[in-house]
């Protein structure tokens, strides 16, 4: 039986507020070891995914003052691409090809309750499978 998003994802997944700087946000990542963060918000809804790319790309680079931005500034999709929980690892990686993502958060109702990466595919797929997502997430749309 294939096997589900709750079943590779990483659990206990922290999120940056959406009030929150940039500054606070870089420092959970340096605290979690990790190069990326759901923004929740006020409401504990999932409002998008900020990466460590994000922080230099989108505010740095631009001009932005890390100290006074916050996380919600930087979510600009309308929409958060998610999995669900009892979803199959092969609808997972469908989603992430699809939306050229490497981070997957994975709800159960309106919860969040982890991410499923890159590394977790690779660590649960055939190694074709995982070579048409890192194919497919790299490539220009």
């Amino acid at each position: 039986m294939a096997k589900t998003a709750r079943e590779i994802m990483t659990g206990g997944t922290e999120c940056v507020q959406e009030d929150e700087t940039l500054v606070d946000a870089a420092r959970k990542m340096q605290q979690l070891d990790v190069g990326a963060l759901p923004i929740c918000g006020n409401d504990n809804r999932l409002k998008g995914m900020l990466t460590d790319r994000d922080i230099v790309v989108k505010a740095i680079a631009e001009g932005r003052d890390p100290s006074s931005a916050t996380a919600a500034e930087l979510a600009t999709q309308s929409e958060v691409v998610t999995i669900g929980a009892d979803d199959s690892i092969d609808e997972a990686l469908a989603t992430m090809k699809q939306h050229k993502v490497r981070r997957l958060p994975v709800i159960d109702g309106h919860d969040l309750v982890g991410v499923v990466s890159q590394a977790d595919i690779a660590a649960n797929l055939d190694n074709d499978k995982v070579g048409d997502l890192v194919e497919a997430i790299s490539t220009g749309s």
